[in-house]
């Protein structure tokens, strides 16, 4: 149904472990930036900023229990708190996840649980509406690039072969914003980045993934969007 992209980060070594209870440890030298969502004339999600880049860190531990005052970084905290940072969220892969809704010139797979409530895909009707409509040139384009802008990857565009349709990504993580609600959002792993859970276990590796770092999501490691609520 959905072929997956293969990992395109070169080394191996690079991946983000998720501790018991406590951060997110990144090793393999990936970069950290700071990343807002952009909003139109229209006042609607469309793409993306680029802000602050951190100094390239071989190693360092990212905040997941959101009470840290060294944000993105972890303090310890986590621990005077007594974090619960139980993992909650399935080891099925995307693709026997998805629901696929399928247009005349395109199809799109959607995990709903992954939603992060971006918001891309609300544009112009939003994206499923545009895939229904994807004999339409411009309906289709702009339905593969709501999808490439969720960064959660709960929306990926295909083509009518199953083919998905993937922003090209380096290895790295963006401390995400949501610039229109005001809100910090998820931490953004790009590029096939390897996830580990806390007890060994290997989440499917994506080209996008977003981690919770608020501490409420209801499907840790994973964003549920409570960081808005």
């Amino acid at each position: 149904m959905l072929q997956q992209k293969k990992n395109t980060a070169k080394n191996k070594k690079q991946m983000v472990k998720v501790t018991e209870n406590g951060p997110y440890l990144v090793s393999g030298n990936i970069p950290l930036a700071e990343e807002s969502i952009r909003i139109d004339a229209e006042d609607q999600c469309h793409g993306w900023k680029e802000g602050k880049k951190f100094p390239l860190e071989d190693n360092y531990a990212l905040c997941r229990c959101g009470h840290s005052k060294n944000k993105p970084f972890c303090d310890g905290t986590h621990e005077k708190i007594k974090f619960n940072g139980k993992e909650t969220a399935t080891d099925e892969p995307f693709a026997k996840q998805a629901r696929v809704f399928d247009g005349p010139d395109l199809k799109l797979a959607d995990v709903e649980s992954l939603c992060v409530r971006a918001r891309f895909c609300h544009r112009a009707g939003g994206t499923w509406k545009l895939v229904h409509q994807s004999a339409d040139p411009k309906a289709k384009q702009t339905a593969i690039e709501e999808a490439c802008d969720c960064p959660s990857g709960r929306l990926v565009a295909c083509e009518k072969n199953g083919q998905a349709i993937e922003p090209d990504f380096a290895p790295s993580i963006s401390v995400t914003e949501d610039t229109q609600e005001r809100k910090k959002g998820p931490l953004w792993v790009k590029g096939g980045i390897t996830v580990k859970s806390a007890d060994g276990r290997t989440y499917e590796k994506r080209n996008r993934v977003t981690l919770c770092r608020c501490g409420k999501s209801a499907n840790k490691p994973f964003c549920d969007g409570k960081h808005l609520d």
